[in-house]
């Protein structure tokens, strides 16, 4: 072998195990997540036969008494091989009610062996008389689906198949994703507000004063996320450090204590805290590398310093609030632990929905749709930097 390919082999080596860790700790849940959004075999592995005799179903007439039969025999089976459970809490989440339904049909089945099927079933519960009921047991048994998407979009699949809007009452995913892009881009707006003149303080300081200011900037990193948000919580609430501070310099009244916590409030203040590091660090990198004489150059050909700052600096440090806003709006997006500790009701974002779907309600399916849609905005917003401003620009230092 030749010195180049010993070479390349050397490199290979010494990649393969970065390459490894990524592709176990990102690419491979990402692209379970992926598949978990449209696959759902659940139904369709415990009731084949119930949802092979629904495929010519017209929808509207009662089912075919073949239907009734796969039904209660397969419901009956998975209640001994403990697979119910699952099967009901997926047509639940189609149509609610149907958990019970089926719990209680499949231990009522348990002795019954010979029909007329259909009278059975519907002795046991009406609801097997509705049609509603095999619709979703027809929408759940679909292996490949799109309604978890649907889900996340406030839309629903109706029985003719058709796509519409689910009711006004139930319309939650898309206030919230809503929600969620405008607290983003307010959090990045008051990150680059407040970070700008930071970055630029310390970028221009003294070496030595430079890096105390640095290492203020810093601390963040070195405190705990759930520290830091607990501070926060300690100062904002009703009876906390900053109301007590207000009444007593009498700006509002003991009655008149401003709540800032556990709101939408609360989520803005402890995040943009959090966050604003991610700001400083690109905009310092880039303001540091431009030479000072830029401005008094300007300066010296007649510019104020309005016009030097806006047409001589600002453009230069672009690549840095770039970076910095890009940084900052995508973790924005994604974060959980702050709204959950300080938002309340009203300062929850699309995060901690997607939690609440992974822990509590265990629709694994909704949860990922929610977080491929979350993954395909950011790709967009990455796109789109591309095409305004160049991702070559963009530095992080």
């Amino acid at each position: 072998m030749s010195a180049g390919g010993r070479g390349r082999l050397r490199a290979l080596g010494l990649v393969l195990p970065l390459l490894l860790f990524i592709l176990v700790t990102f690419v491979a849940p990402l692209a379970t997540m992926l598949v978990r959004s449209v696959h759902e075999p659940v139904v369709a592995d415990a009731l084949p036969a119930t949802v092979a005799a629904l495929a010519e179903w017209d929808g509207e007439s009662p089912p075919p008494e073949a239907a009734y039969e796969a039904a209660a025999r397969e419901l009956a089976a998975a209640r001994e091989d403990r697979t119910l459970g699952r099967v009901a809490g997926a047509v639940n989440r189609v149509r609610s009610g149907l958990r019970g339904v089926l719990t209680r049909s499949a231990r009522s089945l348990g002795g019954v062996t010979e029909g007329p099927w259909r009278g059975v079933m519907e002795g046991i519960d009406d609801a097997w008389a509705d049609p509603a009921t095999w619709h979703a047991i027809r929408e759940t048994g679909r292996r490949f689906t799109s309604r978890h998407y649907l889900n996340a979009l406030d839309m629903r699949r109706l029985p003719d198949g058709s796509v519409a809007r689910q009711p006004e009452e139930r319309r939650i995913y898309l206030p919230l994703l809503r929600r969620t892009l405008m607290v983003s881009a307010a959090i990045t707006v008051l990150c680059l507000l407040l970070g700008y003149p930071v970055a630029h303080l310390i970028a221009h300081a003294p070496e030595r004063r430079a890096n105390v200011l640095l290492a203020l900037v810093l601390i963040p990193f070195w405190t705990s996320l759930l520290v830091r948000t607990t501070a926060w919580i300690v100062l904002l609430q009703t009876q906390g450090v900053i109301n007590d501070v207000l009444v007593t310099l009498g700006l509002v009244g003991e009655d008149g204590r401003i709540s800032m916590i556990y709101n939408m409030t609360g989520t803005v203040i402890a995040m943009t805290h959090v966050l604003l590091p991610f700001m400083v660090l690109p905009l310092y990198s880039v303001m540091r590398a431009i030479p000072r004489q830029y401005m008094n150059a300007a300066s010296s050909l007649g510019a104020t310093p309005a016009q030097a700052f806006l047409r001589v600096y600002w453009p230069q440090t672009l690549p840095g609030v770039g970076a910095g806003s890009l940084l900052v709006f995508i973790l924005a997006i994604g974060y959980y632990i702050t709204p959950a500790l300080v938002g309340g009701s009203s300062g929850q974002l699309i995060s901690n929905m997607v939690a609440y779907h992974m822990q509590t309600s265990l629709n694994w399916g909704l949860a990922a749709a929610l977080g491929g849609i979350l993954l395909a905005g950011v790709l967009v917003l990455y796109l789109v930097y591309d095409r305004l401003v160049g991702v070559e620009r963009l530095s992080l230092g």
